[in-house]
């Protein structure tokens, strides 16, 4: 691949990092960037003075703290990650369990905020991980009201198993985003391992619109009824917080 920007081949170099692959010694970044090894020095050093590389002791490098800083200045970003911690922070009081808050990009999910108890079950998904839309709770909840351009893109594709238990057919599919959508949440069963599940509910703005998603992630065998209405619950505590107001008041 041929890049004739300065800017383009710098995107190569943090496209070379994923997260099975984090840290990168000079010659696997070269390689993955696909750049010449002396390009790859020059940009990679430059990027480490600049603080959006580190170089550690073992000759690998990771990405840095600048690139962190800058990324939470997306529009929208940080207010709603300023606004949505202290509603993340009381579920997360409340079960000391594992508490979520994601965004989609395109077809995937993007965790951006993630509280966790020592003793809370382990789960797969950390700050900044990424996941197929259709795999986890936070993700059919940003499905079940993503326009139908974006719905459809994902039912043309193959859906990603990660267990036995994970959604594997468009028909099927389809059936649990019109439910999510009429209850207003999800219960995610095992789709990623089978020692745990979610339940999420989806978070709105001013304009009732849904831009994200948070969940909490418990054992198995914890009963979801019981967990239901304090996420649907810190789901619309953050939505006023972003602006929404329901169109009616509740009976």
């Amino acid at each position: 691949m041929t890049t004739k920007s300065v800017a383009g081949r710098v995107f190569l170099l943090l496209d070379a990092f994923t997260e099975s692959k984090p840290a990168l010694t000079l010659s696997e970044l070269s390689a993955a960037a696909g750049l010449p090894l002396s390009t790859t020095h020059r940009l990679a050093g430059e990027l480490t003075a600049w603080g959006g590389l580190t170089k550690g002791t073992d000759g690998r490098y990771r990405i840095g703290l600048r690139l962190l800083e800058i990324g939470s200045l997306s529009p929208g970003s940080l207010s709603l990650r300023e606004r949505a911690m202290p509603f993340l922070e009381d579920l997360y009081e409340a079960t000391r369990q594992n508490v979520q808050l994601a965004v989609r990009d395109d077809l995937e999910v993007v965790y951006v905020e993630r509280i966790s108890a020592r003793g809370a079950v382990n789960i797969l998904t950390r700050v900044g991980s990424r996941m197929p839309l259709h795999a986890v709770g936070v993700g059919l909840v940003l499905l079940a009201h993503a326009d139908a351009d974006v719905r459809d893109r994902v039912f043309a594709r193959p859906l990603e198993r990660f267990t036995e238990m994970t959604i594997s057919s468009v028909a099927q599919l389809r059936e649990i985003l019109a439910s999510t959508r009429r209850d207003g949440y999800v219960v995610s069963d095992r789709q990623l391992e089978m020692i745990t599940k979610s339940i999420a509910a989806p978070i709105r703005d001013a304009g009732n619109t849904v831009i994200a998603a948070l969940s909490i992630v418990v054992p198995v065998e914890t009963d979801s009824r019981t967990l239901i209405p304090a996420v649907r619950a810190a789901g619309q505590g953050i939505s006023r917080a972003m602006g929404w107001r329901p169109t009616t008041r509740p009976s």
